[in-house]
């Protein structure tokens, strides 16, 4: 016996059933009579077995059919319980923007002003903000873990992202308060060149070489202290002398803690944190939405 049913054979098996009438059972399931009489000797072929005793008196369940009906029943109960779960979720991810993040934008509030713009919009929304290892330059949008997110540039893989620039700042460079050069009130970057850097891991791509400041080093490698993959990890292995690090002026309160302060650095390119989004999902309400919030707040701050 083959058990390869579709759904809908059953469905119309249980209506004839419910209704003994082939008519009558057509007419809830708004097909034809001759139709639904087709498909259900389809299924009885399909299934080896008469489930109708069909005569000038009228229909009834044979044996098999009367075996048969509480089982159909279930099946259809289940699928339309896991079509209404399905249909659930997908109401719920259209109505749930995912906002990913790395470091998160602490830039003058600016990230309780965009949701609120953002939720004053769209009041049925739902906003998660999910939190994303410095390994993923892109905040969980590469991989779809992420909606939009809030990222530096470059990204590796930039053609499959459009954005919003939230700041475009200049760079200072981290550094314990013990080190030589933290008495200046502004260094050149030569004087950087032979100093150990922190760097992000090696998956970050560009944006590791970006924050190397590989195009002013004139094709010199740079030296290597640590790696590092948070704000808390970045932190740790300045204060322990590790090495010196780029930071643009928005994150500095992020890192001059106890033991590591900050200095302007000259000949290297200011910095771009931006709100990103993949470009196939430009047209999606939320989406927009989210990124026209973020416009009006960065416009006025």
């Amino acid at each position: 016996m083959t058990m390869d049913v579709h759904v809908r054979d059953l469905r119309y098996f249980v209506a004839v059933a419910e209704d003994m009438h082939f008519t009558r059972a057509a007419e809830r399931l708004y097909v034809s009579q001759p139709a639904l009489s087709k498909q259900v000797r389809a299924l009885e072929r399909q299934l080896g077995v008469e489930l109708f005793r069909r005569d000038r008196h009228g229909v009834a369940l044979t044996g098999a059919g009367t075996a048969l009906l509480p089982h159909a029943r279930r099946v259809l109960a289940d699928w339309a319980e896991g079509a209404a779960a399905v249909e659930s979720a997908r109401a719920a991810q259209r109505s749930t923007l995912v906002v990913g993040m790395s470091t998160s934008p602490v830039r003058g509030g600016l990230l309780p002003a965009i949701r609120s713009r953002f939720t004053v919009a769209n009041p049925e929304a739902v906003v998660r903000l999910r939190q994303v290892n410095w390994e993923d330059p892109t905040a969980g949008l590469a991989d779809g873990a992420a909606d939009v997110a809030f990222v530096w540039l470059p990204l590796p893989g930039q053609d499959r992202f459009a954005w919003t620039v939230v700041a475009e700042e200049p760079l200072l460079v981290a550094l314990p308060e013990t080190h030589p050069l933290a008495g200046r009130t502004e260094i050149d970057f030569a004087d950087l060149l032979d100093e150990p850097f922190l760097a992000l891991p090696e998956s970050t791509g560009p944006l590791r070489d970006y924050w190397l400041a590989l195009d002013a080093r004139d094709g010199r490698p740079p030296r290597i202290g640590a790696e590092i993959a948070s704000t808390e990890e970045t932190y740790e292995a300045l204060a322990a002398g590790l090495g010196v690090c780029l930071v643009a002026e928005g994150n500095v309160p992020l890192l001059t803690l106890g033991g590591v302060t900050a200095r302007p650095v000259r000949g290297v390119t200011p910095s771009r944190y931006v709100l990103a989004w993949r470009r196939e999902d430009g047209r999606r309400p939320l989406v927009r939405a989210y990124a026209e919030a973020c416009r009006r707040v960065t416009e006025r701050a």
